[in-house]
């Protein structure tokens, strides 16, 4: 008889948590445009621009030239719906200095998209995932 109890314990308060976290996702009704903090705007684009260049066949490096918007969704993480422009910069692939390279100057090699991705993070985990991303030529 005290294990019964115990069940109907534990799914009592697994239901108490499920209406609680139901009701905390209701409440935020979808993505919201709101600035990001800058700590959390520049993790996310660092790990987008890493692993835009690391996918990319390009002899030279990406960088984030403007952040164009961003939205946001609180999850179990942090959704965000972001639009960039990217420019190629002077750096190549092997280069050690990617984060001080200078956009891409010569008209023959100057190179921009603009890229919408949806990444989920855990900010205070340090933890990154890119879910999908686009990017056309402008």
């Amino acid at each position: 008889m005290g294990g019964v109890c115990w069940r109907n314990l534990l799914l009592l308060l697994a239901a108490l948590v499920l209406v609680a976290k139901l009701g905390h996702f209701q409440r935020w009704g979808g993505f919201q445009e709101k600035s990001m903090s800058k700590k959390n705007m520049n993790s996310t684009l660092k790990f987008f621009i890493e692993n835009y260049n690391n996918v990319s066949n390009d002899t030279y490096l990406f960088r984030v030239d403007k952040l164009l918007q961003s939205h946001m969704q609180l999850t179990t993480g942090v959704e965000y719906l972001v639009s960039v422009k990217i420019s190629r910069t002077k750096c190549k692939r092997n280069s050690t200095k990617s984060r001080s390279c200078a956009i891409q100057s010569n008209k023959n090699l100057k190179k921009s998209f603009t890229c919408d991705f949806l990444m989920y993070t855990v900010p205070w985990m340090n933890y990154y995932q890119l879910w999908n991303n686009s990017c056309v030529e402008v």
